[in-house]
């Protein structure tokens, strides 16, 4: 068994649902963020990539004929290059990657791409029948089969609430978490710690995270009516929003190619829970993966937790005592970044591995919940 690393990861700047990316088909998403990563590596021959996988939740419309097969051919990649494309909904880009990296330690391929796109803005609404309801499928539960106890098909956001009443998670934390979200993604931004992942999409002046809103309050927060509970404490402000985009991590064996390596990975987890405590599944799958590192959270230095919600990323912190908060979405989360299903995954892995080159070494952890009951976790280490 050889090692996999990450050598490269890149990512479109994520946009508002209905606006600066709601006119790029996902395919197309899919396939210029593709060719920008192979570009950024002159001495690459593509023909030597042996597979990409991308996550896409959806799959439902522009992109549900195997979308990752479509950016290799659309991307300009020669057509010996194979495409598969995953769903593991919110998790289907970090998956992806974790396929990708079995794929180098067994020896399958010397170079992979993983990764993933969604255009939730294009996302279609669907009938079962000509004359039948019509039905969104952007986000959540739809078509559900009735032999699923009620208890359990609830809306995300419902789930949310369950955590923050089982936690103690006030609204006041949650909106005071969202904040510093914002926050700190405006200030990498500022800062220019992004410039070296983000690439354009073509033909759109899209050049920041469209959902970071540095002049974000405790008081815009607090004005904000709950969504999913009379009288709760889930908001729009404390959820991640609706998102497009795409990330692409180049992942191979050592001495793959020329250049170094961002980072290592050393283990994955996984773990399945009930869908109404759904959040709280990257607590286990992440003690897993660092298990497997041969890690505790004493080495760990730095941890991207995908953020659905604000009360889901609280209660996973209090699940983990030995994790000091500080450490964790240092740069920002999905809540201020924006959570395009398919490629978030690939947006946390990206932004550790490059924040482990930053630092110059470390430990990082990435995880992230999943809609239906689970997580998946991955460790990184330079």
């Amino acid at each position: 068994m050889t090692a996999s690393y990450v050598y490269d990861a890149v990512r479109t700047p994520f946009g508002r649902y209905g606006k600066a990316l709601a006119g790029v088909r996902p395919d197309d998403l899919a396939a210029s963020t593709l060719r920008a990563l192979v570009e950024r590596h002159p001495t690459l021959d593509p023909a030597r990539i042996g597979d990409v996988i991308l996550g896409d939740a959806n799959q439902a419309g522009e992109d549900n004929r195997d979308v990752a097969r479509m950016a290799v051919l659309l991307g300009g990649l020669p057509a010996s290059v194979t495409g598969t494309t995953i769903n593991r909904l919110c998790g289907s880009g970090l998956d992806a990657a974790m396929q990708a990296s079995r794929l180098i330690e067994t020896g399958d391929a010397v170079l992979a791409v993983a990764g993933g796109v969604e255009s939730m803005s294009r996302a279609p609404w669907v009938s079962l029948t000509e004359d039948g309801d019509r039905v969104a499928t952007a986000l959540g539960w739809r078509l559900t089969n009735p032999k699923h106890p009620s208890e359990i098909v609830v809306p995300m956001g419902a789930t949310a609430e369950i955590l923050a009443d089982e936690h103690g998670i006030t609204r006041d934390e949650q909106d005071a978490f969202a904040l510093k979200s914002h926050r700190a993604a405006a200030a990498a931004w500022a800062d220019g710690v992004f410039d070296g992942e983000i690439v354009p999409v073509p033909g759109v002046d899209l050049t920041r995270d469209e959902g970071v809103r540095p002049d974000s309050s405790l008081e815009a927060l607090g004005e904000l009516k709950t969504v999913f509970r009379e009288n709760g404490t889930v908001t729009a402000g404390n959820s991640s929003p609706l998102s497009d985009g795409s990330s692409m991590v180049l992942i191979g064996a050592e001495g793959a190619l020329d250049s170094e390596p961002l980072a290592r990975i050393t283990g994955r987890g996984a773990m399945g829970i009930d869908p109404n405590h759904f959040g709280i599944a990257p607590v286990e799958a992440a003690n897993r993966a660092l298990a497997r590192a041969g890690r505790t959270w004493a080495d760990v230095d730095l941890v991207e937790l995908n953020e659905a919600f604000a009360a889901q990323s609280l209660a996973c912190l209090r699940l983990w005592p030995e994790l000091d908060p500080a450490i964790v979405n240092i740069h920002g989360g999905a809540i201020a970044i924006g959570h395009p299903l398919g490629a978030s995954g690939g947006r946390i892995l990206g932004r550790a591995a490059h924040a482990l080159a930053q630092r110059g070494g470390g430990v990082a952890v990435v995880a992230i919940c999943i809609g239906v009951g689970q997580g998946l976790a991955v460790v990184l280490e330079r």
